[in-house]
């Protein structure tokens, strides 16, 4: 621990029928930044809260004012999400903007609101001008890792996620982290990407995720679910899986203290996210599939391989973190037995 600082984790909302979830999330409150969310109907990077089995969309949209109120009782702090990286032809249109301001306003009144993270310069700077007191943050998804890119939009930013490429290599961090505190603003890191590094169609697949609506209403002709499950069905690539993700375990948390306030866990998707928090914030270590903790969750692409996280070897080598032992913590499943692959 350095300085006595001690991180917190940022956790994303779920909508669920049940409070099971929420009910994690507050008995971890003194370990919880914020919670993160998207709201209504605004596309985001996650697929909308409002398409939920069981739910029409009212009842989903009451459901979720009602978690924000809970959490907003129990002094949560509450980050808004418009993280989508295409808004198309509303991208810039007046009544878009209309549509922000007045869902900022009514969170904000309803139930507090200290923060909005956007993967748009100008949504930044149309909260900037509007709305005192909320940090306007930018997101993972605008991939920035270098002063350069910070320098860019520091006028519109308060503070910046980190490129997840970098979240293994403290030089790097240590060197933003340093341009962050010279400029007034703060870092922050995304934990449990289950993202390839550097993939090649990322933006892609962001774009079709932000115009989901519209897409899931055409007769198409194709499924598209990332590159990166192809690319781990095949054997041959499992042994580079620790080398091209970006992902930081449990265990290794502590490493990151006094560089970044709160470290954020992705739990909009995943199908257990209160193991998550419990990883990560309780036990501080994980026994199973190392990409269970992650999203995308990969432990069914690359089935019968299992990735072991308790066997993973973490060393820090030239200030950088270093995964290896993929030959021990890579298994098979065969008839419900570990045997290593």
């Amino acid at each position: 621990m350095l300085g006595g600082i001690f991180l917190k984790f940022s956790v994303g909302y779920q909508l669920f029928g049940d409070s099971d979830f929420l009910d994690s999330i507050i008995k971890y409150k003194d370990d919880i930044y914020e919670v993160y969310f998207s709201f209504g109907d605004f596309p985001n990077g996650r697929n909308s809260q409002l398409n939920q089995k069981g739910m029409l969309p009212w009842e989903a949209q009451s459901k979720q004012n009602e978690d924000l109120k809970r959490l907003s009782l129990e002094n949560i702090a509450l980050n808004l999400l418009f993280n989508a990286t295409c808004y198309g032809k509303d991208s810039l249109s007046r009544a878009f903007f209309e549509k922000v301001g007045d869902a900022v306003d009514f969170i904000k009144t309803a139930f507090g609101l200290k923060s909005v993270t956007t993967t748009s310069p100008v949504i930044a700077a149309f909260i900037k001008n509007n709305f005192e007191g909320i940090d306007v943050r930018a997101s993972v998804n605008m991939c920035i890792g270098s002063i350069e890119g910070m320098e860019y939009v520091k006028d519109a930013f308060d503070s910046f996620y980190l490129k997840r490429e970098l979240n293994r290599d403290f030089s790097e961090i240590k060197k933003l982290k340093a341009w962050c505190d010279s400029n007034g603003k703060t870092l922050y890191a995304l934990a449990n990407s289950g993202c390839l590094n550097n993939c090649s169609a990322h933006t892609f697949h962001d774009n079709l995720v932000s115009h989901e609506g519209e897409i899931s209403a055409m007769d198409n002709g194709f499924v598209f679910e990332g590159v990166c499950r192809k690319y781990l069905k095949n054997r041959d690539n499992l042994s580079k899986i620790l080398e091209y993700t970006s992902f930081i375990r449990p265990e290794d948390v502590y490493l990151y203290e006094g560089l970044f306030p709160a470290l954020k866990l992705a739990t909009r998707v995943n199908e257990k996210p209160a193991k998550i928090l419990e990883a990560y914030i309780e036990k501080k270590r994980f026994t199973g599939s190392a990409l269970a903790l992650l999203e995308p969750n990969h432990t069914g692409a690359i089935y019968p391989y299992f990735l072991e996280n308790s066997d993973i070897k973490a060393t820090l080598r030239e200030d950088k973190l270093i995964y290896e032992n993929i030959d021990d913590a890579l298994i098979k499943l065969e008839e419900d037995i570990y045997v290593k692959a």
